[in-house]
C-alpha cells in the first residue's frame, strides 16, 4: 500500500508520522530537534521500537536526509518510492488558501509572501516543504493550511474595527489557526453522537501550548479566537492573547523596546510563563498551584479566558450542542476541563466527574442530563493532512 509522510516543519525542529493510506495505520513517527545547533535530536518510533541519536544537523535537509536514511535502514520502508505523498502543515494561507492544495511553484511562492502573517511558521514550512520535493521528486507534495478552515466566517466575524481600506490593502483581518484540528474534532464529534455534522452547533477547544476556540456552525468554521496571527485570543503557554493595544505602545515606550522585542515579548515571555514568573508549562503550575499564588492566578486567568470565549460563543452561535476539549491541556487536564464547565453549570451544563477521570482518547464527559454534550476527543491532525494528501493525489 502507499505511504504518505505528514510533516510539520518549525524554525529548529521537523515532526513526522509515515502513515499508510488509505488503511490510516501510523507506521512510524518522530521529530527532529535543535536542527542547526550542537547536539541535534532524532527521535524514530515505529513497531513498539524507540531510536534516539544525538549529533549535529545542520540544517532541514540534513535532518531529512537522516530521516529518509534511517526509515530504509531500520526496515520502516524498503525504498524510498513506497512513499507516494507528503502532505506539510503550513500556518498561513491567507484568503489564496480555502483548502489544501497540490504545491507547485505559485503556491509555494505564495507562501513565501505569507510569511509576514506567520514569521515563525512559514518560512520554515516553505523550507521543509523544498527539501521535500527535492528529495522525493516523485511523490505528491500537499500544503494544509492552518488558516483553510476559517475561511468560511463571514466577514462580521472576521474583520476588525479598523479603515477598511487596511483589509483591502494590507489583508489585515482575523486569520485564526489550528484549523486542521478543530476540522478533526467536529467531524469526530459528529460521529460520536450519531448525528450529521451540518446539523450541529459546536464550541471546539484546542487547549494546549498554543490555545485556539472555534464556533462552529454547520459544519463550518463561524468564528475563532485566534487574530491576524495565533497571538490573538485566550492566554496561552508563552503568548499573551488578547491586549489592549494601548498598553502594548505605553510599555513598549518606558520599557525602550523595539517593535521586534515587544512582539518577543507577547509571543514568547507571556502568558502562563510571564503571569506565573515560574513556568510555561501548565503541568509544573499545577503541581505548585496551593503554595504559589502566582502559579494559581495564571490558572485561574487561562480558566477564566476559556470561559469568557465559550460564553461568546455561545451567544452567537445562538446555543450549542457540543462542547470539545483536545490537544495537550484539553485532553489530558481533566482538573481544569472540570474547573471549566464548572463554570457552565448556571446554563445546564454537567460535567460527569468520573467519566472525566478516565483515559480513554475520546469520551462523552457530561451526564445524561447536560443541557449540552461535553466531550474530549484527542486531534490528530497528521491523519488529516495524509487524507487531504490521498484525496488530491487521486484527483490530479
Amino acid at each position: 500500500m502507499a505511504k504518505t509522510m505528514a510533516i510539520n516543519a518549525g524554525s529548529s525542529s521537523l515532526k513526522f508520522q509515515l502513515i499508510e493510506m488509505p488503511a490510516e495505520q501510523v507506521i512510524a513517527k518522530g521529530q527532529v530537534e535543535r536542527i542547526g545547533l550542537s547536539d541535534s535530536i532524532f527521535t524514530l518510533k515505529y513497531n513498539g521500537e524507540k531510536i534516539e541519536l544525538i549529533q549535529d544537523i545542520d540544517n532541514h535537509e540534513a535532518a531529512i536526509n537522516l530521516l529518509l536514511e534511517q526509515l530504509k535502514e531500520n526496515n520502516v520502508i524498503a525504498d524510498l518510492s513506497e512513499i507516494t505523498g507528503v502532505g506539510h502543515r503550513v500556518v498561513a494561507g491567507g484568503e489564496w488558501f480555502n483548502h489544501s492544495v497540490v504545491v507547485d511553484d505559485d503556491v509555494l511562492e505564495k507562501i513565501d509572501r505569507l510569511a509576514a502573517y506567520a514569521p515563525l511558521h512559514n518560512p520554515a514550512n516553505a523550507m521543509g516543504i523544498r527539501v521535500f520535493q527535492k528529495l522525493l521528486p516523485n511523490a505528491t507534495s500537499v500544503a494544509v493550511f492552518d488558516t483553510a478552515f476559517h475561511q468560511t466566517m463571514p466577514r462580521k466575524n472576521y474583520l476588525y474595527g479598523l479603515p477598511y481600506e487596511y483589509y483591502t490593502k494590507y489583508g489585515a483581518r482575523k486569520y485564526g489557526a489550528h484549523g486542521t484540528s478543530h476540522r478533526y474534532v467536529a467531524a469526530r464529534t459528529a460521529e460520536i453522537l450519531n448525528k450529521p455534522l451540518e446539523d450541529l452547533k459546536i464550541i471546539t477547544l484546542h487547549l494546549g501550548a498554543g490555545a485556539s476556540i472555534t464556533a462552529i456552525k454547520n459544519g463550518k468554521s463561524y468564528d475563532t479566537s485566534m487574530g491576524f496571527t495565533p497571538l490573538a485570543g485566550v492566554m496561552m503557554a508563552t503568548r499573551s492573547g488578547d491586549v489592549d493595544p494601548s498598553l502594548v505602545y505605553y510599555i513598549q515606550e518606558r520599557e525602550g523596546l523595539t517593535n521586534d522585542e515587544m512582539l518577543n515579548i507577547l509571543n514568547k515571555k507571556s502568558g502562563l510563563l510571564g503571569v506565573s514568573t515560574l513556568s510555561a508549562d501548565m503541568r509544573d503550575l499545577k503541581a505548585v498551584r496551593e503554595t504559589n499564588e502566582h502559579a494559581e492566578l495564571a490558572i485561574q486567568m487561562f480558566v477564566d479566558r476559556v470561559v469568557r470565549y465559550i460564553g461568546q460563543y455561545y451567544m452567537e452561535l445562538e446555543g450549542i450542542d457540543a462542547i470539545v476539549f483536545t490537544a495537550g491541556i484539553g485532553e489530558n487536564a481533566d482538573d481544569l476541563r472540570s474547573e471549566i464547565i464548572s463554570r457552565l453549570n448556571f446554563m445546564g451544563i454537567k460535567m460527569n466527574e468520573e467519566q472525566n477521570k478516565q483515559r480513554d482518547d475520546e469520551m462523552i464527559i457530561s451526564t445524561d442530563d447536560s443541557a449540552v454534550k461535553v466531550l474530549k476527543v484527542a486531534t490528530d491532525e497528521e491523519i488529516m493532512i495524509a487524507r487531504d494528501v490521498e484525496l488530491l493525489k487521486n484527483n490530479k
